[in-house]
């Protein structure tokens, strides 16, 4: 009998081995700075809230973060638009973002401590914006105020992808 618990015992626990996903931390290096940053944990906590928040977006017409935007950041200015990316997504996003579903609510305030996490790494570092890098981020400001409020905060919410495929394009070290 006690052969069998122990077996049984054993057997469970590699199965939770086997069913524990790892936690996923990299290294990205943004300019000479670097954060850690557990794309895992975002992704999931997204991919909760997405298609709700998507779902929700009233302003199909408009586009807070269009990928050439991001892709067309110039060499020196990651760290910078990385900081300011995450600066309006901390302030004006995640504060005005509010679900209609708890368990949603729970995930977006996850994710919202998920940068939180990742401003402060990058405070850490000496960041140097150009003026061109800031005014990527003041054209992403100024369609943002132009909707309502909860509705932008909607909208940014939604066109979170972008931000995370642009950190997962990223220099980075597992």
């Amino acid at each position: 009998m006690m052969k069998m618990l122990l077996g049984c015992s054993v057997s469970l626990l590699l199965l939770l081995i086997c069913l524990t996903e790892p936690v996923e931390s990299r290294t990205l290096h943004l300019d000479s700075c670097s954060v850690n940053v557990h794309m895992h944990e975002l992704r999931k906590y997204y991919s909760d809230i997405r298609s709700n928040a998507i779902s929700e977006d009233s302003e199909i017409g408009v586009k807070l973060l269009d990928k050439s935007l991001m892709k067309d950041v110039q060499e020196g200015q990651m760290c910078c638009f990385m900081r300011l990316v995450l600066r309006f997504y901390v302030e004006r996003v995640f504060s005005n973002y509010a679900s209609s579903h708890p368990q949603q609510q729970r995930c977006s305030s996850a994710l919202a401590n998920a940068f939180v996490s990742i401003r402060r790494e990058i405070h850490k570092c000496h960041c140097l914006c150009e003026e061109e890098t800031q005014r990527k981020i003041d054209s992403v400001h100024a369609e943002f105020i132009k909707l309502q409020i909860s509705q932008a905060a909607q909208k940014a919410v939604g066109e979170l992808d972008t931000v995370l495929e642009w950190l997962e394009g990223q220099k980075t070290q597992a």
